[in-house]
Formats: structure tokens, C-alpha cells, sequence
């Protein structure tokens, strides 16, 4: 088996190299190229056409069309694949990416030519879950507030929340809007702090796991003191009928996308008094701040750094190659994109 594998400056061609390696055979035999620039600051605008659906326009490294003539397996994190690629691979029986978007692979081409496509949305999960927690105490305790103030000479005794009183999580109801990888372990991290939780998802009939109610979405606004965005969509989920339906003084959390918040509506709620504030790592615009955002005291601005960690980049070729492994040994292959268009007419 060949397996290529794509690197860039964020799952480095080491971290390939040192994640797949250990998992290949006598026989199997590994190459690693390096996509886009080095400097992860310079990656932005790549990244930001990728997600734009431009990745036809965007350079791939030099010698991969060479490289995957006799590929049988590709793992990647941000370098397009396109169709023409998939055309010069004639042996290529899976893709496997190492992020949860896919807006860098031809799902269509990779279909027609009989190529699995495996994402991992996963693979930042406890980043992110970590990171809303320290989003929902930075913004509940005034935790950045009061490191500004002291910064600048102040020993600062009122915040924003500090007339309806300052609340611990123990006598709040945090709500999970979506409850997949990152919503769970949401959850599951909220335990020791003995708030109440309540989760809402439209894909889901029950939770199991006993750290949550699932409820619909609209109990869920009208009780949550704290609503925390972890859902995928295509769409605003909070217009300005969901943030009328929330309690009063209540708070929103964004770690998820920011295009999930209508600003005008997030805007109008946060003018009338009904937010008692709010933590953003998502924008628009990155890396420009909506102007707007920089009016309020009360909101907590991070810069999308919620699942940048060395654990989620390192570990990724890891799942990637040993999730391939279990299914040609005849196991489940997580997150199969084309799975029903392919199972059991893959080459």
C-alpha cells in the first residue's frame, strides 16, 4: 500500500510523518509533501478561499500529480484535491481528512472515481470543549475584564453583570445547542461544576449518556442561562425570534460558526438589555473584528483559537491512519462522507 500524506502549517509533514509511520507494514511505503505557506499567518487567505469553494484556483505541491498516479491512500488536512487529481489516480481507494470541513476535496469527483471520503470532525473536539468552558467562566466571572483593568491601573469593582448578581455555575442552566463530538464532551466537562443542562438537536431522539436533557429548542432558549452554539448549519440558528425567546439576562457562547448568529438580531438583543453578555471565537470578517462587537463591555473576544491546540493537529494522522486500518480489517469507518454511494461498489 502507498499512502501519501498531505501536510501543511498546521498538521506539519512531522506530525504526518510521526502519526502514520508507526502503523505501516514491511511492505507499505509513505511519501509526504507540503502544501501552502509556511507561516500559519500567511495560510489565512488559502484557507479562507478553501472555505470559500475556491480550492480550483489554489497551488498544490509540486510533484503530487506524479505522486498519486500509484497512490492507494491519501491523508490530508487543507490541500485541495480536485477532479483532475482524482483522474491521475487511477489506484486511489480512499481519502482520509484529517478536518471536519470538506470544502477542499471534490466530494463528486471522488464519488464518480470510487474513492471513500472520511473526514474527522472530531478531531479538535475536547479543543474546542475545553476552550467554551473557558469562554463561559471568562465571561461569567468577568475573568478578561478584570485582567484589562489591572492592567491599566484599575482595581475594577463593577462589571456588566454585577447588578443581577454575579452567579456561579452551580445555579445555572447551561444550554447545548448540538450535541455531537463537541456539544458531548461539552457536557461531560460541565459535570463537576453541577449545573443544570439541557441539550437541543434536531438529529437526535435521546441522549444516553445521562449528562444532559434533550429538549426542544425553543424550552431550551426560554430556560438556558447560559446557550452554547456547537451545531452545524447553513444557516442563522439564532434569529431574532430565538434570542426573543431566551431568558432574560442570559448569555451566548459562540465556538461553533459565526455565520449560526444573525448580528443584527445578536445586536439588537444585546442593546436591549436581554443579553448579560456573550464570548465569541468565530467572525465573519476574520481577522477583522466586527466593528460593533468592540462597542460592548460585556462581550469576551477570543481569536479563533478554540480548537488550535498541539493535541488536536498531532493526533489527527493518527485517527486518520488507524481508522483505514480498522476498515480493511472489516471494521466501521467513522465519518464516511459518500458511504451511500459507494458501500459496496468501492474498488
Amino acid at each position: 500500500m502507498k499512502v501519501i500524506c498531505l501536510g501543511d502549517a498546521y498538521i506539519t509533514p512531522e506530525m504526518m510523518e510521526n502519526g502514520v509511520r508507526p502503523y505501516l507494514g514491511e511492505g507499505d511505503r509513505l511519501e509526504v509533501l507540503f502544501f501552502g505557506e509556511k507561516d500559519r499567518r500567511e495560510m489565512r487567505d488559502t484557507v479562507k478561499a478553501i472555505e470559500a469553494g475556491r480550492r480550483e484556483e489554489i497551488p498544490t505541491p509540486e510533484g503530487l500529480g506524479e505522486a498519486v498516479r500509484d497512490a492507494d491512500l491519501i491523508i490530508v488536512h487543507l490541500c485541495p484535491l480536485t477532479r483532475s487529481l482524482f483522474a491521475e489516480a487511477p489506484r486511489l481507494k480512499a481519502v482520509m481528512s484529517c478536518r471536519g470541513g470538506l470544502e477542499n476535496i471534490d466530494i463528486e469527483a471522488a464519488t464518480e472515481a470510487g474513492v471513500i471520503v472520511s473526514n474527522n470532525p472530531a478531531h479538535n473536539a475536547n479543543g474546542v470543549a475545553e476552550f467554551t468552558i473557558g469562554l463561559i467562566l471568562s465571561e461569567t466571572r468577568n475573568i478578561a475584564r478584570s485582567n484589562l483593568a489591572l492592567r491599566n491601573g484599575e482595581w475594577r469593582r463593577i462589571y456588566p453583570n454585577t447588578a443581577t448578581t454575579i452567579r456561579e455555575l452551580t445555579d445555572m442552566t447551561v444550554g447545548i445547542v448540538g450535541y455531537g463530538s463537541i456539544g458531548r464532551l461539552v457536557a461531560r466537562k460541565l459535570q463537576p461544576f453541577g449545573c443544570r443542562i439541557l441539550a437541543a438537536d434536531p438529529f437526535l431522539k435521546e441522549i444516553t449518556d445521562g449528562f444532559a436533557e434533550l429538549v426542544p429548542m425553543d424550552r431550551l432558549l426560554a430556560e438556558s442561562d447560559i446557550v452554547t452554539l456547537h451545531a452545524r448549519s447553513d444557516h442563522a440558528i439564532m434569529t431574532e425570534r430565538e434570542f426573543d425567546l431566551m431568558k432574560e439576562h442570559s448569555y451566548l457562547i459562540n465556538s461553533a460558526r459565526s455565520y449560526l448568529v444573525d448580528p443584527l438580531a445578536f445586536q439588537r438583543a444585546m442593546d436591549s438589555g436581554k443579553l448579560l453578555g456573550a464570548a465569541f471565537d468565530v467572525y465573519e470578517t476574520e481577522p477583522v473584528i466586527p466593528e460593533f462587537y468592540l462597542r460592548y463591555d460585556n462581550i469576551t473576544l477570543t481569536n479563533h483559537q478554540g480548537g488550535d491546540t498541539i493535541n488536536s493537529f498531532r493526533d489527527a494522522p493518527i485517527a486518520a491512519i488507524r481508522n483505514y486500518l480498522g476498515f480493511l480489517r472489516g471494521g466501521k469507518l467513522p465519518f464516511w462522507v459518500n458511504r451511500k454511494a459507494l458501500e459496496g461498489k468501492i474498488r
